[in-house]
Parts: structure tokens; sequence; C-alpha cells
């Protein structure tokens, strides 16, 4: 099974760490097939492997000086407050309504995700209050369902930061910045009732700083956006249906 995991996930977060996303849409899907405990493992791992995935991610962004490290601040800030609670609440939530809330949001993700792939970025247009604003609010609510689904909320940060006027590196970039708070803070408040094996945190936790670092370096320097965007929506589409069938 280590073998396995740390070569699924190794994948997973090169792809995600172009994006600006923790992998999470991803790693809650790979461990959950693998049978672990969906509360006490799959989603704590999860948020865990997505913050490091944009933690890291956010050197090579930084470097490029793709980070919005001013204006994204708001942002991180009410995701870094959100996701505990959203955490906390999953505890009470059934297993099987937590798998098709997780399903729904991969689906939704997937679909907004090819319907902008091919538009055109868009310039900045409001204001920095607006933007503070506009972000505060939905990277918390963001924060609060990553949390509580071990997604920390990229999927929905990302597309907003494009519709507000980032252009897709800087979106992706900015992204990682504001995931990075809300998985990590997701994370520490499902500490009191995880139970992760420590050779599996090992080899996944390595597998996903090599690839992040090689992920976001490849997306600084050398990948189109466009095919980021087709690939990463046809793939979630695949995931959501094959989690949705069994549960359905």
């Amino acid at each position: 099974m280590l073998i396995e995991s740390g070569s699924l996930i190794f994948i997973v977060s090169f792809v995600f760490s172009m994006l600006g996303l923790g992998g999470g849409m991803l790693y809650v899907p790979i461990f959950h097939w693998l049978g672990l405990g969906l509360k006490d493992v799959v989603i704590p791992l999860a948020l865990l492997l997505n913050g490091l995935t944009t933690l890291i991610a956010l050197i090579p962004y930084g470097r490029k000086h793709l980070v919005d490290w001013k204006g994204g601040l708001p942002m991180a800030l009410s995701a870094l407050i959100m996701a505990p609670i959203g955490a906390l609440l999953a505890r009470d939530v059934p297993n099987r309504l937590l798998l098709i809330l997780f399903s729904i949001m991969v689906l939704f993700a997937a679909i907004r995700t090819l319907w902008a792939a091919n538009r055109p970025d868009k310039e900045m247009t409001l204001s920095v209050i607006k933007r503070a604003i506009i972000g505060s609010i939905v990277a918390g609510l963001a924060g609060f369902i990553g949390g509580m689904l071990g997604l920390a909320g990229g999927f929905i940060i990302g597309p907003m930061l494009m519709w507000i006027g980032y252009k897709t590196k800087e979106a992706a970039a900015t992204t990682a910045y504001i995931v990075t708070f809300s998985s990590l803070s997701g994370f520490l408040a499902h500490t009191a009732h995880m139970s992760i094996h420590a050779g599996l945190m090992m080899v996944t936790v390595l597998s996903v700083i090599v690839a992040s670092l090689l992920g976001s370096w490849f997306m600084a320097n050398r990948a189109k956006p466009i095919w980021i965007k087709w690939f990463y929506g046809l793939l979630l589409i695949g995931v959501a249906v094959q989690m949705l069938i069994p549960l359905l």
C-alpha cells in the first residue's frame, strides 16, 4: 500500500501544484479507495498533503513574482478562520453524506473549469476594497467546505480569483497562498481524532514535496494554462462519476 500510495500521490501533487491547488480532490478518493478510514485518516491526511503541496508550490511562484501577497492576505485569513469550523462540523456528519457532498463539489469544479477553459484572461476591474471583500467571503466559504471535506477549497478560490481579474498563472499562485492557510488550519482541527500510520504519512509527505516542486516549476516556466485547465476538468469529471455511482 505504501508504494501505491506514494506513486499515486506523486502524480496528483505534480498536476495539482500546477493549478495552485492542494490535490484533495484526488487525495480523498485515492485514500478512500485504498480502504482507509474517512474521518480519522483520509480527510486529515488529505488536508495535510494539501497544505504541503501548496506551501512548497509557493517557492517557485514567489520567485517568479506571481503571488499577490498583499491582496491575498485578507482571503487567506478568512480561510484560516473558517476551515477549522468546517473540520469540527465534519465529525457529526455521516460518512455517506460527506462523500456525496465531496463528489458534487468535485463535479462542480470540473464543469466550471471546462466552461472557462477557452475564455481569455480578464483585466483587473474591481477596486482593491471590493476584491478584498468578495475574496474574503468566498475564501471563507471555500475554507469551511474544504475543512469539512478535506479539499481546502482551492477549486472555489481559483475560479473566483480569475473572475475578479487575476490572470491564470497569478490566480494559481495566489490560490496556493490562500489554500496553504485553510489546509493546515483544517488539518490541525482534525488532529484530536486522527490515526494516521507513520509510514504512510512519511511516504506521502515525501512524494508531495518532490512532486510539488517539479509541478509548480513546470507551471511557472513551461506549461500553457489551457492545457492544464482541460486536463484538470476532464480528470475531475471521471473522479466524481466514479465516486457517485456506488453511493447512489
